[in-house]
């Protein structure tokens, strides 16, 4: 086998579990990795072990305080290093240096093969996994597997729906579509009689697609952490040109946008009404009312429905979005390390200001099933009970995906196939061929064999 960059970076990684031995408040840092001295929650119980975390959630201090107070066992050290990418970056800092990453750590589960790959995270299936194996779906663990290895303990989620705005769709006599068939005739409909574009293909949100691929029945990666150096890349199969096809057909047609999400310019459209859909995850209403929609005019306009089907009579449940938090192989104590991980958002307290404030999407089934949950009248859907309707069906249904240890690269590549297909160079299938032979490229480049 050949050795290149990202491969080398595993084989080659010198874990270095750096034991701090001071911690705030007194306590001593069992789990080694960045400096517990300096946490932004106060240590509760000054004669416990001490275990640090970095962890972006906005309700995260809540969260660390709940369980410092339950917990007999050990405390923990918070601290926000920066959201996503930023907290990446340090990440990786740590994991290049041996030294200074937490003993736990907040990862978006598309992001754990990454630092599997590194060996920067552990596989905690041996460290109290199986005591709360039945509090998540099967799914859910997927997401946070690599092979039989589990490396991460899910807490949020995204499954998928469709939004919609209640007054376009009365004004121009649509029903929420229940097939992508249905979908392009409303959109055809709503365009025919002068109305707004039905959607939006954004260049920028790529998993968005791989999750509409995998609901038509492709499978973009097969990888297994036991034979780290193999990995299948299947990326221009029939569904998942059958999928950019479609959405291909829908831009040419004029019937949805190619404004790159999250963006101002399109926050303003959703707004003004420039679209009648929003394909998104159940955490969208968090960022929607983030970012000003649902406050103005187009208060009490928003509904949710499931997400489209190919096959109504057979549906596939998808997610987007979601994360966890993993044990790394800095810390000294793995299974101390563990035992945060796998309680610090598993409290009813916790799990339930995340949902009641739009933190989290809860994947814990005691939250996510609960009655509270399932009939709770989410303000933001005009008191749509949205959770029992579309969302926990959903969550339950779920079977979970399988993301490559290239996960950066890959939706880069896809997110420029995506913006040639919205500028009209290529076709979907042509986008596909595209990617699948790019990404097979890098692969091998990095030493994997394409299998």
């Amino acid at each position: 086998m050949k050795t290149k960059p990202l491969l080398a970076a595993a084989l080659t990684l010198v874990v270095a579990g750096a034991l701090v031995s001071c911690a705030g408040d007194g306590g001593t840092n069992e789990g080694g990795g960045s400096d517990a001295t300096n946490c932004t929650n106060k240590i509760q119980k000054d004669d416990l072990p001490v275990v640090t975390m970095w962890a972006w959630y906005p309700n995260m201090e809540l969260v660390v305080d709940n369980f410092n107070e339950q917990s007999d066992d050990v405390q923990v050290c918070w601290t926000n290093v920066g959201q996503g990418g930023d907290e990446y970056d340090k990440f990786q800092t740590a994991i290049t240096a041996g030294t200074g990453a937490p003993d736990v750590i907040m990862i978006e589960a598309d992001r754990i093969p990454t630092f599997q790959v590194q060996e920067a995270i552990v596989d905690i299936s041996s460290f109290g996994y199986e005591d709360v194996k039945d509090d998540y779906s099967e799914g859910a663990w997927k997401d946070v597997s690599v092979g039989e290895g589990v490396y991460g303990v899910p807490v949020d989620g995204g499954p998928m729906g469709m939004i919609y705005r209640k007054d376009i769709f009365e004004t121009y006599g649509i029903t929420p579509p229940t097939t992508w068939a249905e979908y392009e005739a409303a959109a055809q409909t709503v365009k025919d009689a002068g109305g707004p574009l039905f959607g939006d293909l954004g260049a920028n949100v790529p998993a968005v697609m791989m999750a509409l691929q995998y609901q038509a029945g492709a499978e973009p990666f097969t990888y297994d952490s036991a034979t780290p150096e193999e990995i299948s890349v299947t990326l221009n199969d029939d569904a998942s040109k059958k999928v950019l096809d479609y959405w291909d057909g829908l831009v040419e047609k004029g019937l949805v946008g190619t404004q790159d999400q999250f963006t101002p310019e399109y926050v303003s459209g959703v707004i003004g009404g420039d679209y009648a859909t929003y394909i998104s995850a159940a955490w969208a209403p968090g960022y929607l009312t983030g970012a000003g929609v649902g406050e103005g005019e187009d208060a009490g306009v928003w509904a949710t429905a499931p997400l489209p089907q190919w096959d109504a009579a057979d549906p596939t449940y998808v997610n987007w979005g979601g994360s966890a938090f993993s044990v790394t192989s800095q810390a000294s104590n793995p299974e101390l390390a563990a035992k945060v991980a796998l309680g610090v958002y598993a409290d009813d307290a916790s799990l339930t200001d995340g949902w009641q404030n739009q933190v989290i999407f809860p994947l814990n089934l005691k939250a996510l099933n609960s009655p509270e949950f399932e009939n709770y009248e989410v303000p933001f859907f005009d008191g749509q009970l949205a959770n029992k309707e579309v969302y926990v069906p959903a969550a339950n249904g779920y079977e979970g995906m399988t993301y490559t240890p290239f996960g950066a690269y890959y939706f880069d590549a896809f997110n420029e196939q995506l913006a040639a297909i919205n500028e009209g160079s290529v076709t979907g299938s042509e986008a596909a061929d595209a990617l699948q032979e790019t990404i097979v490229t890098y692969a091998e480049e990095q030493g994997f064999t394409v299998k």
